[in-house]
């Protein structure tokens, strides 16, 4: 087999990724459901400072999440403009604001760096980074938004 064949089976993932603060970060395609352009959002009372509040999106009422605020980053999202992308699992829906327009990436397994010992050091138990992504001289962290935003924490948002 030539080395173009041996590439063509590479194993390989989708990768949804966008900007927080500085930073690159990326979501497996298959947790995102689409990408709309952030709507009025309604604030919701005595919740989290990372949570936005609630919108309207093709009629599911969807917690709006800043990851900016959340990590605690150099706030750079606005809410009345940018991006949400529209995150679903089987057990429940939110939306995470977004800058720009996010862009998708298909990587090689072997481009992802599943076990970074430093990250598994920095994160403790939470273990929300699924791995670090190598591409050039480009990193890109790799988050598991359920275990970072977790039913539990939209509880007093949706009464989920």
């Amino acid at each position: 087999m030539n080395r173009t064949e041996a590439d063509d089976q590479e194993k390989k993932s989708n990768i949804i990724v966008f900007r927080l603060g500085e930073e690159e970060y990326g979501l497996r395609i298959d947790q995102i459901k689409e990408v709309v352009i952030t709507p009025r959002i309604t604030k919701v009372p005595l919740t989290p400072s990372y949570v936005k509040g609630v919108a309207n999106i093709r009629g599911n009422i969807l917690a709006i999440i800043d990851l900016e605020d959340k990590f605690a980053l150099n706030n750079t999202i606005s809410e009345t403009s940018g991006y949400t992308l529209v995150v679903e699992s089987h057990e429940y829906n939110m939306a995470i604001l977004v800058k720009d327009v996010p862009n998708t990436l298909s990587v090689a397994d072997t481009d992802i760096d599943y076990s970074p010992s430093v990250v598994a050091d920095m994160q403790g138990e939470q273990d929300y980074i699924n791995g670090i992504i190598k591409i050039n001289d480009r990193l890109i962290i790799l988050i598991d938004i359920f275990k970072i935003i977790t039913k539990e924490d939209l509880k007093p948002v949706l009464g989920a």
